[in-house]
């Protein structure tokens, strides 16, 4: 981008992290805000630098959020726009309603600031190798103006229109990922009170059609029940509870997601809040007497 004065970013936590390295790995000026300032000074070795507030970011060409609730969206964007300098473009990265999403556009609009929903798809892990996929939705000309840095951040960058769809794009995508999960957990169970070996049932199962590369890299964390969390299940349910509010606006009949989002709230109450969302496997050999209830 042309006449950059840096990029900000908001949001250091395990994906934020993630997403400004790949930035700052391909040599990009990035200033970094967290609310715990440790995380954000966890950059500074890979060439970031530290904002001490919020509003110090809006000197920035563009800043990219990258928060967990659509609360906290609002709160940093009212700290970012309070300062006496503005950003020409925020790119929100995060999770969030489409009422939240119009709310923070209304609100950059007001200011003359271009904003673009980009969601991001993909763990951590996958972010860092550069697997992320992101949708992005706004006006196509903000969405090509931050195109080259989306690129840098993830492999796959697609505009997918105007408003608010990118949201319901990544909403739909959460509701599969936890709906696929269960699936996965069900069969395992299945296959292991059967007297099947769980590492064989997944080596078979990541070898036939069905496998995915999803599976093939979580399936040492299944085999191993290490829930050290990529994704909460906390986060998940979060997805859920605004999935199926999108999925009610549109009179959509949910059934599977539905029953699917009572399981997560089960593994919660079992105390896996702050898991891995993987540990619905946990719930589900509990459930079938494979393991003590938790």
């Amino acid at each position: 981008m042309t006449g950059t004065t840096g990029i900000g970013w908001i949001g250091a936590g395990r994906m934020g992290a993630a997403m400004a390295g790949r930035l700052l790995d391909a040599g990009h000026p990035v200033r970094v805000w967290n609310r715990t300032r440790a995380k954000a000074e966890a950059l500074v070795p890979r060439g970031a630098t530290v904002a001490d507030e919020v509003a110090d970011l809006g000197g920035c060409d563009v800043v990219f959020v990258m928060v967990s609730t659509s609360d906290d969206l609002r709160e940093v964007l009212r700290g970012l726009f309070a300062g006496e300098h503005l950003p020409g473009t925020v790119v929100d990265c995060s999770t969030v309603s489409a009422e939240a999403s119009a709310a923070a556009r209304a609100e950059s609009a007001k200011r003359g600031v271009r904003f673009v929903a980009a969601p991001v798809s993909g763990n951590p892990h996958v972010v860092a190798a550069g697997g992320a996929c992101l949708v992005a939705s706004g006006d196509r000309e903000s969405f090509d103006g931050v195109r080259a840095l989306l690129d840098t951040i993830g492999r796959t960058a697609v505009y997918a229109g105007p408003g608010e769809v990118s949201r319901l794009v990544k909403l739909c995508h959460n509701l599969y990922l936890g709906m696929m999960v269960e699936s996965l957990v069900e069969v395992v169970t299945l296959a292991e009170k059967g007297g099947v070996d769980r590492a064989a049932f997944l080596e078979f199962l990541n070898g036939t059609v069905l496998a995915s590369d999803w599976v093939r890299n979580r399936t040492p964390d299944l085999v191993g029940q290490d829930w050290q969390p990529t994704f909460t299940t906390a986060l998940l349910r979060k997805d859920f509870d605004l999935g199926l509010g999108a999925a009610r606006a549109e009179e959509v009949p949910m059934p599977v997601a539905s029953l699917v989002h009572q399981i997560i709230q089960a593994a919660i109450g079992r105390g896996h809040r702050d898991d891995d969302f993987l540990s619905l496997y946990e719930v589900q050999a509990a459930n079938a007497g494979l393991r003590d209830p938790r």
